[in-house]
């Protein structure tokens, strides 16, 4: 954008964002989405980056308001301006996809080869009886689309191996492993490692899942599944032994949306070297430590 354009476009921004008083009683300038589409299409240009812009000028966009003060306006376009990745996009993908839509992730790469069937209507956040038949990558673009239009949607229908991962996944800042079998997930894995990228594992069966972060050089799955287990495809998997009962998706999709929050921001406690597992039947979370932390030494 050159520099007449962008002077326009910001004296545009300005113009139409309002002075208000939230309700925390906090003064501050902001644009709802009606104005930013009006913008977006008189400059033909993407609300996306009408929000990079906006956030900038540090006008706060509407819509983000409830993420005041858990999200400063400098950490809101932090994550605007990133791309997260996520593997799978069926009852853990898509509830970690609406989730870093709705707080405010600029860029999603969606990669699922498979269709929606009866049998996801029970867990899946983006199946439901009109979409039955449907790609899944197809189905996070609507859905994404319908929730926030500041959010860019890189579907891939196509199954993550040795030959594409690469490629699909450069760029990304952080790659979420929604996968549903082992030798996928250590696939994903290296070649999350060779871009130096990190990424968030979760998995589940039955009222139970868990969630850990793994960077480049951690020995990550490894740890939970050891090495031989990643050539074993004939094993029946725990999903189909256990079942996958709606609502541990969404609590695993919850840690692991916060681990990429975490990441993004650099702060908090992350996962790393360490496990967390959630048993929702018992009421139970356990932390499973692969290296001691410096607290306990």
């Amino acid at each position: 954008m050159n520099q007449d354009k962008k002077k326009g476009l910001h004296g545009s921004i300005r113009e139409k964002a309002a002075s208000i008083t939230d309700q925390a009683g906090r003064r501050l300038q902001t644009l709802k989405d009606h104005d930013a589409l009006v913008i977006a299409d008189e400059y033909h240009i993407s609300v996306h980056d009408i929000y990079i812009e906006m956030l900038k000028m540090g006008i706060y966009p509407y819509r983000y308001i409830r993420n005041l003060d858990a999200i400063s306006t400098e950490e809101q376009l932090k994550l605007a301006e990133s791309k997260i990745a996520i593997i799978g996009a069926g009852g853990l993908g898509g509830n970690v996809i609406l989730l870093l839509a709705r707080v405010g992730i600029g860029s999603l790469i969606v990669v699922d080869q498979d269709v929606f069937d009866e049998t996801n209507l029970n867990r899946q956040a983006l199946c439901n009886m009109k979409t039955l038949g449907s790609p899944k990558t197809h189905e996070a673009v609507s859905a994404v689309t319908a929730i926030n239009p500041g959010v860019k949607v890189f579907p891939h229908q196509i199954k993550l191996d040795a030959s594409n991962a690469e490629e699909i996944l450069a760029g990304s800042d952080v790659i979420v492993d929604a996968l549903d079998n082992v030798p996928d997930r250590f696939l994903l894995e290296g070649a999350a490692r060779k871009l130096g990228i990190p990424l968030v594992h979760g998995t589940l069966a039955g009222f139970e899942g868990w969630v850990m972060t793994i960077f480049p050089g951690d020995p990550g799955l490894k740890n939970i599944y050891g090495v031989e287990e990643a050539k074993r495809m004939d094993r029946e998997s725990p999903q189909a032994v256990l079942g996958v009962p709606g609502v541990t998706p969404f609590l695993i999709a919850a840690f692991q949306v916060m681990e990429v929050l975490k990441i993004m921001l650099g702060r908090g406690n992350i996962f790393r070297d360490r496990m967390i597992h959630v048993d929702l039947e018992r009421g139970c979370l356990n932390e499973f430590f692969f290296r001691v932390p410096d607290s306990l030494k």
